[in-house]
């Protein structure tokens, strides 16, 4: 393991088909007030929203809505939902559906109270909060962005062409997220395999960076093994209910920070991704998938031993015979047949981007140091020009 790190999760979590029960337990921790967040009205339609409302009432809770969260929850939205909160001297706010919900519930909690412009602050600066934090809990309906057990938050400025994730503390964290796997089976389908996608691509990120022997990347190769064979079964049938809950659950355990513990981390492909979502408004796990593969192809020489490890330790491929090179690239091959068997979009245009465009995803691309090379703007955009 590489250096010296802090571990600490105060997220409690409560997962299975009975985690609605302790719904009602985690709620007398906090204070009358609640802001109810969820997206388009999907919860209305699937009885989700009932069963909440139901909890809460019986609560004594008053409850403040706030609809209409987007799939890339945007600034606008954001200083909406924070004057909400203040005006309602809200104690708590309750986060239903997926992970941009998760994330927007997040950006509100710190940016309520704070008395400077919160994108300037936390989405440029990446300053912590100094405000007073409102707690946040989450009842999780979409398994991808593990943003029930993180700190992460991802905000989208359109009007500067830019999406922008922020990492907050522990202190940021939700305080408890309710797990029921049955939830998401309401998903539509090309949600779910976007989000089996986003799980996958967060464990990648963490995995092609740093030491090659750490004990991250074997629970890495673990997680991504399970996902495969869970992502198989699910795709066949989206009812069941074990594949789905495996899911779930791998989702967590992928971006909970655990397995970034002594490693350096990547995060290229989202910042990649990121771009593309700022420009076309495409779902965050198909932009991810859209510029995977023309990452890694670039990336390859220059982490070749964990490219051969992943080949082999996740993918099954054989060594005998053939050459580092051969064996990473069989290892992409199999990644990419994968992605085909989900149905995951494999270029940007069909998300809506163009050759015109690459210009301002250069621009829209922040580029890290934390994996196998730092790209240059011209690399960025032959990634792009690769995944048209």
């Amino acid at each position: 393991m590489e250096g010296n790190f802090t571990f600490h999760n105060p997220t409690r979590l409560h997962f299975g088909e009975n985690a609605m029960d302790a719904l009602a337990r985690e709620l007398g921790a906090f204070g009358p007030v609640v802001m109810l967040c969820y997206g388009g009205g999907s919860i209305k339609k699937n009885g989700i929203y009932d069963q909440v409302v139901g909890v809460l009432e019986a609560a004594g809770k008053k409850i403040v809505e706030d609809g209409g969260v987007m799939p890339n929850p945007t600034l606008e939205k954001l200083l909406d939902g924070a004057a909400k909160a203040k005006a309602n001297n809200v104690d708590l706010i309750l986060a239903v559906g997926g992970g941009s919900t998760i994330d927007y519930a997040k950006a509100v909690s710190v940016s309520a109270w704070c008395e400077e412009d919160p994108w300037q602050k936390y989405f440029l600066r990446f300053e912590e909060p100094e405000c007073r934090i409102i707690p946040v809990g989450a009842v999780l309906t979409m398994a991808g962005t593990g943003s029930e057990m993180n700190g992460g938050s991802v905000i989208t400025n359109r009007a500067a062409n830019l999406k922008v994730g922020k990492v907050f503390g522990p202190a940021v964290y939700p305080k408890f997220s309710i797990l029921n796997p049955r939830f998401t089976l309401t998903v539509p389908r090309r949600q779910m395999v976007s989000g089996i996608y986003d799980i996958m691509s967060h464990i990648m990120e963490q995995y092609f960076s740093g030491a090659d022997d750490s004990t991250s990347d074997y629970i890495a190769e673990g997680l991504m093994r399970s996902l495969v064979v869970s992502s198989r079964a699910a795709v066949k049938n989206p009812e069941d209910y074990e594949a789905r809950s495996n899911i779930m659950w791998t989702a967590t355990w992928a971006l909970n920070t655990l397995i970034a513990m002594g490693k350096t981390t990547d995060w290229e492909v989202h910042m990649l991704g990121q771009a593309v979502g700022a420009l076309t408004d495409a779902t965050h796990g198909m932009t991810l998938a859209a510029v995977s593969l023309p990452y890694y192809r670039m990336i390859k020489p220059y982490g070749l031993a964990k490219f051969v490890r992943f080949a082999k330790n996740v993918w099954g491929v054989a060594a005998d015979g053939k050459s580092d090179g051969q064996i990473a690239d069989e290892g992409l091959a199999a990644l990419e047949a994968w992605m085909r068997e989900l149905g995951v979009a494999m270029n940007i245009t069909e998300l809506g981007a163009n050759a015109a465009m690459i210009p301002d995803l250069v621009k829209a691309t922040f580029r890290l140091s934390g994996g196998y090379k730092q790209l240059t703007e011209d690399e960025v955009a032959e990634i792009f020009r690769q995944s048209l």
